[in-house]
């Protein structure tokens, strides 16, 4: 009796003990249908007793990928007291289709179940502004915790560990299987391949994506001659039968005839030899770039964040860097890489190359005097050539951003014409044709389209390619990577495009109906439980606001450190986007450790807005995880 009394004041001790969280009902889970989970449709009562993630994402969002692949380790290690939910909340008109959801659920190996909500129901329920967000419910059924933007798996973690002493000191914690299902397999020769190159040989190499490999084919598209890489997630240097990549993306010819690969996952740029077979690394420590990091130096010792393609041009490698928004380089001479174009702020700014904006950059293309870039979440065919230097014989040693079509981040279509009024939606792959007109990857359209630069009207090549991602020539014809048919396609290039009707979209997502005049823009930030600001070397936190269309900001739009801002709003402009990038950098705060570990906290934000007499006059956007009362 006397150690049943003793248990029973240690278990009371536990729970006064437990940090005090505010008690808010998670509402139920709405959508249009589930996604592995074998056809159950999953309801929160399901989950009663196991801890509840639910990961906000949209797959055309590089963020939202890196948070998936933040989550796999956590699944893990919990699996038997953490059950993660993704809600997919669309962007694009595409991302709103049921069987691209399915696509993209395989496409990135999500193993949880996903709730499809293409009318965003799920999403104004829990009051999500930005994708990603991560909800954790705990498992008596309430909120407990919301973060927004990527970089929170170790704060996450760290709740799951409190959230699981708790409930199981309360009885209150279910362990067991979780409710994912997984799907059937499908024999294909590739799966979801992403980008292609012509060998010298004549071959095709192909980036079997999903499958974590490099495929190589007979000039006919079809015949397999060799894989390369094992076939499982990782990052292992080696013979071909025994090399690892994470969803190799593009493909490139070095001077030396050998393949550069964009490692993706890996956050890495990797060496293929054809004549050995050898696969080595040349570029990243396989750990992604976080503000702060090195931003050039020795290529093995610089860490990189999501390269999506590569392209040789101006003498160096170039690299679009869709985890930043930036085009960095690489010097195979010096075994360097260094930013090359970009801020790391997402949105569409032309100029000098240093200045200019990107938001994913996903395909390159080189043509002589200019490298065509595809800026997918823009909808954007850009390109970056070399600043004048004002001597007149164009040799000047710096760059500029310029784009060819694409209007901003919430804008896109199919609509043919002239440039400044065609629309692309979420193009991931560019190609210089024989008349230096340019082929775009359409992807989200299911398009092959074109641009021609000396008349500057864009038309319609081809349609019904499925989520089609690069393109190369082969012998007056253009090979098409059909992502989502799992296969190549060979067209003509036909003399005249096709014509098809014109469509506009803005995203669907409703506009914050803000008050004239003055706006006070808050945001919340709080360092995860454990830490604090990290103030070492002078303000921890970085706010930046911009605003589509600029006039839409009278005074407001620019960079400092404090997270609270007024803007103000201009006269005669009723709508618009703000542009909101913030960041923290918080440190373990541990006064018996020396070297405590260090994290960064970002998120962008593109917040559509309504002038409206009756509209709010404060816009609180959330940076980190807090109790909602707090919020």
């Amino acid at each position: 009796m006397r150690h049943r009394r003793a248990g029973e004041a240690q278990r009371r001790a536990t729970m006064e003990g437990m940090t005090k969280r505010a008690r808010v009902r998670a509402p139920e889970l709405r959508g249009r249908t589930w996604i592995n989970t074998g056809g159950k449709e999953l309801t929160l009562a399901d989950l009663r007793g196991r801890i509840v993630i639910l990961d906000f994402w949209t797959f055309c969002c590089i963020n939202c990928l890196h948070v998936l692949d933040e989550l796999r380790e956590l699944e893990e290690r919990h699996r038997d007291t953490v059950v993660v939910i993704g809600v997919h909340s669309p962007k694009f008109v595409h991302e709103a289709d049921h069987q691209a959801v399915v696509d993209a659920v395989e496409r990135y190996e999500v193993h949880h179940p996903v709730l499809d909500d293409p009318e965003l129901a799920t999403w104004k329920q829990y009051a999500v502004r930005a994708w990603p967000t991560l909800v954790v419910i705990d498992p008596e059924g309430y909120v407990v915790a919301q973060h927004a933007g990527e970089g929170h798996a170790h704060a996450i973690e760290k709740l799951v560990e409190e959230l699981e002493a708790e409930h199981g000191a309360k009885g209150t914690l279910r362990r067991g299987d979780g409710p994912y299902v997984p799907p059937e397999p499908v024999p294909t020769a590739l799966r979801f391949p992403g980008k292609a190159l012509v060998l010298p040989s004549g071959n095709l190499l192909v980036s079997d994506t999903t499958r974590h490999r490099l495929v190589e084919l007979e000039p006919d598209g079809e015949t397999v001659v060799r894989h390369v890489g094992a076939g499982e997630r990782g990052l292992v240097d080696g013979p071909a039968e025994e090399a690892r990549f994470s969803e190799p993306q593009g493909l490139a010819l070095l001077p030396d005839r050998s393949v550069v690969v964009a490692d993706t996952v890996n956050h890495a740029l990797r060496r293929y030899d054809p004549a050995t077979g050898e696969v080595s690394t040349l570029a990243g420590t396989g750990r992604q770039w976080w503000q702060g990091s090195a931003t050039s130096g020795p290529a093995r010792e610089v860490d990189l964040s999501s390269p999506w393609d590569v392209a040789w041009w101006a003498d160096r490698l170039w690299i679009a860097m869709a985890g930043i928004h930036q085009l960095w380089t690489y010097d195979p001479d010096a075994e360097t890489v260094a930013v090359a174009a970009g801020t790391t702020n997402e949105g569409l700014v032309d100029g000098p190359a240093d200045q200019a904006w990107f938001a994913q950059p996903s395909g390159l293309a080189a043509d002589g005097d200019r490298l065509w870039v595809a800026d997918s979440e823009t909808s954007a065919l850009r390109r970056i050539e070399r600043a004048d230097d004002g001597d007149g014989d164009g040799d000047g040693d710096g760059f500029v951003v310029r784009t060819a079509v694409g209007t901003g981040l919430f804008d896109f279509g199919h609509r043919d014409g002239a440039a400044d009024q065609a629309l692309f939606q979420h193009p991931l792959g560019v190609t210089v044709l024989p008349d230096r007109s340019v082929a775009v990857c359409d992807t989200y359209n299911h398009a092959l389209r074109r641009y021609d630069p000396a008349t500057g009207e864009v038309s319609t090549l081809a349609t019904d390619l499925r989520e089609p991602s690069g393109a190369v020539l082969v012998d007056g014809d253009i090979v098409v990577v059909e992502s989502a048919r799992h296969r190549l396609t060979r067209l003509r290039l036909p003399e005249e495009a096709v014509r098809v009707e014109s469509v506009a979209h803005r995203t669907q997502r409703e506009a914050t109906e803000v008050a004239p005049g003055r706006l006070r823009l808050d945001v919340v930030f709080q360092a995860p439980p454990g830490q604090k600001l990290d103030e070492r070397h002078g303000p921890s936190t970085r706010l930046l606001v911009g605003s589509t269309p600029p006039e839409l900001l009278a005074d407001g739009a620019g960079q400092g450190t404090d997270l609270a801002r007024e803007l103000t709003l201009a006269d005669g402009v009723t709508e618009g986007v703000l542009h909101v990038s913030a960041m923290a950098a918080s440190c373990d705060d541990a006064p018996d450790v020396e070297y405590p570990a260090c994290h960064v906290h970002q998120q962008d934000w593109g917040v559509p807005v309504r002038v409206t007499p009756g509209g709010v006059s404060r816009l609180p956007l959330v940076l980190a995880g807090m109790d909602d009362e707090e919020a």
